[in-house]
């Protein structure tokens, strides 16, 4: 079929990819001109592995323009990949969303509009008006919610555990699935207000399983236990199962915090007082601020302390910082008066507040010279393949904070740390427990340490604002 996607971010741009691999015309529309001009000089604007290689497979089914007209013009379905930020009363911010509308009111060519956005159950009822007060009642209408992550979704895309289609009539339905028929997968056809549930319900579902790990992991601490050992049995049994399961510094991203707030205040505007996902929500934020009470704790204060963030990105494979715990993580030690420096193979920093502060460095082991603690943060790969033993000399106090439970803690230990994981109790020591703290030299008889962040920050230009 010939497809118009609007959106060329992270789920625009992977969903015109995989839709031209599956032999389709696709016409991607974005409103921001860099991003339409870098992708038809054949750079893409964002890192999702394997996207370059189809983007530039399919390169004669592909195009890329600023235009809504020119985008729908010919196409047989236009669909709706736009972001959904939350307002400031915590709902979706469906403007983007509308605005695609709009433009499509003169596309009476049309078969079908499909929304793969996120959105509050009743979009779809809404979208559906708008385009029949446009003269577009003939124009069938269907939810697509996505199901991809950062970092693997060109696969989650071709080789899904489940394609989800809300329609109301049955033409719109075979419609969506006519386009993924070369998908083998098993297709489940709902009303359109289930469909735009089952995104949410997922997501909150995912963030509830993490939260629980960390409300597990601040017991095991307290008790003795070791929360990896703990998930790790709990998470075989097939009623529960290991994923999502894991201890850390909690969730971060575009989906999980959007999505819960969204969840709660679409259950709040029906009148439901959602009283477990706020339980969720507000354990994930106190995850984010354990981390700073741990190593204030451990330096004896953290004023003039030199702290080292390592990886930033809310999760590995991805540069995208959006509502990644670094960016509290850092506001935080800022706040505390430390000197905060950080690695990341990937991450497009934002030049703003926190991150205009903050010193990038090139390796891990760069950022980790003369520091006073590090803070693992992001848990990439690269971070297993460190000489630890090398680096702890280097080190002004060779403290480590594992907040992904990523190192092995014998091993960071028998190199000379003092290594602290998430719920690790007994076999990492307590965090705030009255010892003494760790000796810490004074941070201005090290000044020739001191690197500039513009020379070893890898990320050029302005960040790069994803549809």
């Amino acid at each position: 079929m010939r497809i118009a996607v609007f959106g060329a971010g992270y789920i625009g741009l992977v969903t015109a990819a995989c839709f031209a691999e599956l032999g389709h015309s696709v016409a991607v529309c974005d409103i921001r001109a860099e991003a339409v001009a870098a992708l038809r000089a054949g750079r893409t604007p964002l890192y999702e592995p394997g996207l370059d290689t189809l983007l530039t497979h399919n390169a004669d089914r592909l195009t890329f323009t600023v235009d809504a007209g020119e985008a729908v013009r010919g196409a047989e379905v236009a669909y709706i990949c736009v972001d959904t930020p939350p307002t400031a009363a915590g709902d979706a911010d469906l403007s983007r969303v509308f605005a695609v509308v709009h433009s499509l009111r003169d596309a009476t060519h049309l078969t079908a509009v499909v929304v793969k956005s996120t959105v509050p159950v009743g979009t779809g009822a809404r979208v559906r008006a708008a385009l029949d007060r446009a003269g577009l009642r003939h124009v069938g209408y269907a939810s697509n919610p996505e199901f991809t992550a950062e970092g693997t979704a060109v696969s989650d895309f071709l080789r899904p555990d489940r394609i989800v289609i809300g329609a109301w009539d049955e033409q719109s339905a075979s419609c969506v699935t006519d386009l993924h028929k070369d998908i083998p997968s098993t297709v489940i056809t709902l009303d359109v207000e289930s469909a735009e549930m089952v995104k949410l319900t997922a997501n909150a579902f995912l963030a509830t399983k993490i939260s629980f790990a960390n409300e597990m992991a601040a017991i095991c601490d307290l008790v003795g236990a070791d929360v990896v050992d703990v998930t790790r049995a709990v998470g075989l049994d097939p009623r529960i199962g290991p994923h999502f399961l894991r201890a850390g510094i909690g969730w971060g991203g575009s989906c999980f915090p959007k999505d819960t707030q969204a969840l709660k205040q679409m259950a709040r505007n029906a009148g439901h007082s959602p009283h477990l996902l706020d339980a969720v929500i507000e354990v994930n934020e106190l995850q984010h601020r354990r981390p700073i009470i741990r190593l204030r704790a451990a330096l004896g204060g953290l004023d003039g302390a030199r702290i080292a963030l390592l990886g930033t990105t809310f999760k590995p494979g991805t540069d995208d910082m959006r509502q990644a715990p670094s960016t509290v993580l850092a506001a935080r030690l800022l706040a505390e008066g430390a000197e905060v420096r950080c690695w990341d193979p990937l991450a497009k920093l934002p030049d703003s507040t926190p991150w205009r502060h903050v010193s990038r460095f090139p390796s891990p082991a760069q950022a980790l010279a003369q520091a006073d603690a590090a803070l693992v943060v992001t848990e990439w790969p690269e971070l297993l393949e460190v000489d630890w033993p090398a680096v702890r000399p280097t080190m002004r106090t060779p403290v480590i904070l594992d907040g992904r439970n990523l190192l092995d803690p014998s091993g960071m230990k028998d190199a000379g740390y003092r290594y602290m994981g998430v719920g690790r109790g007994l076999l990492t020591g307590r965090p705030p427990v009255p010892e003494q703290p760790a000796t810490r030299y004074d941070a201005s008889e090290h000044d020739a340490s001191e690197h500039d962040a513009s020379e070893h920050d890898a990320s050029e230009g302005e960040p790069f604002a994803h549809a």
